[in-house]
């Protein structure tokens, strides 16, 4: 999985996640701040785009080579629109 890492991979595990199922079910806000509160101290933002991206790809495996870079994600975390910007859950719709 690009824009994944050995430390990504150990904050993943930390917070129980360990199958691409359990991931692209996680929502990529949520995996940064319990990353914080487990960890005790607030983490780069740019570890949300990273978490993001990851989520995107485990829900899409044919998402876009240019949306598999952790930094494409920035701009929508920045504009507020992380959410809408992420491909669907598994059993979800997009609207």
């Amino acid at each position: 999985m690009r824009s994944v890492g050995p430390a990504t991979r150990r904050d993943l595990d930390l917070l129980g996640v360990h199958t691409l199922a359990e991931l692209a079910a996680a929502d990529p806000q949520e995996l940064y701040d319990r990353l914080c509160a487990v960890t005790g101290q607030r983490h780069d933002p740019c570890v949300l785009d990273v978490f993001a991206c990851a989520v995107a790809q485990a829900r899409d495996p044919h998402l876009p080579a240019a949306r598999r870079d952790w930094f494409a994600w920035t701009p929508h975390r920045k504009a507020g629109t992380l959410p809408a910007a992420l491909p669907p859950r598994p059993g979800e719709t997009s609207e």
